[in-house]
């Protein structure tokens, strides 16, 4: 097989991993022309393998490993993509590729890692700013690594420094958004995202205490009245005070969002429509999180297949996300 038939074979797995995966994204992603939708799924291949090893089932140890290993292999085709290093590797061939068709901001992608890093070690966060630090990581990253994959209108108004910063603003808007729909989840494989000073600010954390998963668990039951019974029952006072909580943090999110998503004036058609897609869908489910936090603490909520393809669909035609 030539060099040229592995990245197209490579960029193949790539897609089809978003496909099947990216439950979300992909609405958005396959309104990209070919060229750059082939980059973004190398992107999100590599993005959905890292996160996958931070939410394995492996000890800590082992995942350590695991995202030291990718490490190395991202520097290696930060480096010039050394065949060594990602030879027999259909992700890492399609990446290299990626760097080599677009000027992807060297240390994004590391910076993923280190996220999930924080992940493994179950850092928890006291402050809203650690919060957004963490989002920044896993999100916002990604949103600079894709800027430079949709690249500026040449008319755009512009540097891409400012253009970065509004591409990091919108994924952490969508982070902060799967915080809040995976909160339930979240707990479940010990991990409590939502700053230890809200929790406070809403009575749900004394002084000097830190949040933890077994709390956040007890707490999500007692919200909905469930005390071990399968139905739930009336939203307790605890509840009361865990949906406020929720649609706070809601209000956050769309403040991230309403910035972030002024990035699509500065790409052409066809990439706005993609991002548009994609905020579009996030800030829906948004709606839906806000409007019925009681729901959302009892199961994770998500968009029917038709209205996405519908959020999409408008998207492309112009519609506002």
């Amino acid at each position: 097989m030539s060099s040229e038939e592995a990245v197209l074979v490579a960029y193949q797995h790539c897609e089809a991993v978003t496909r099947a995966e990216a439950a979300n994204f992909f609405y958005g992603i396959r309104l990209l022309a070919p060229r750059r939708r082939r980059a973004i799924c190398a992107v999100y291949a590599f993005a959905r393998r890292v996160d996958d090893i931070g939410d394995g089932v492996l000890g800590r140890d082992e995942k350590r490993a695991l995202l030291d290993a990718e490490g190395r292999a991202l520097a290696a085709v930060e480096a010039g993509g050394a065949q060594g290093a990602v030879e027999g590797d259909p992700v890492m061939v399609a990446l290299a590729d990626a760097y080599r068709s677009f000027p992807l901001p060297r240390g994004a992608l590391g910076e993923l890692i280190e996220g999930v890093r924080m992940d493994v070690e179950g850092v928890s966060y006291d402050a809203f700013d650690e919060l957004v630090r963490y989002c920044r990581c896993v999100a916002g990253a990604i949103g600079r690594v894709c800027l430079a994959i949709f690249g500026l209108r040449e008319e755009a108004a512009v540097d891409r420094p400012a253009a970065e910063l509004l591409a990091d603003e919108l994924g952490v808007a969508m982070q902060l958004t799967n915080i809040l729909r995976d909160l339930r989840e979240d707990a479940e494989n010990g991990r409590v995202y939502l700053p230890a000073e809200d929790l406070r600010r809403f009575g749900l954390l004394a002084a000097g205490e830190h949040p933890g998963a077994p709390e956040m668990l007890a707490s999500l039951a007692r919200a909905r009245g469930e005390q071990g019974t399968p139905g739930g029952g009336a939203p307790t006072v605890e509840g009361q005070a865990l949906a406020e909580l929720v649609r706070f943090e809601a209000q956050r999110a769309r403040r991230w969002f309403a910035r972030g998503i002024t990035l699509t004036r500065l790409l052409d058609r066809r990439s706005a429509a993609s991002v548009l897609a994609m905020a579009g869908i996030y800030r829906r489910l948004l709606d839906r999180i806000e409007a019925n936090p009681e729901e959302s603490l009892r199961r994770r909520m998500s968009l029917p297949a038709r209205e996405k393809a519908w959020v999409a669909a408008r998207s492309m035609l112009g519609g506002g996300a």
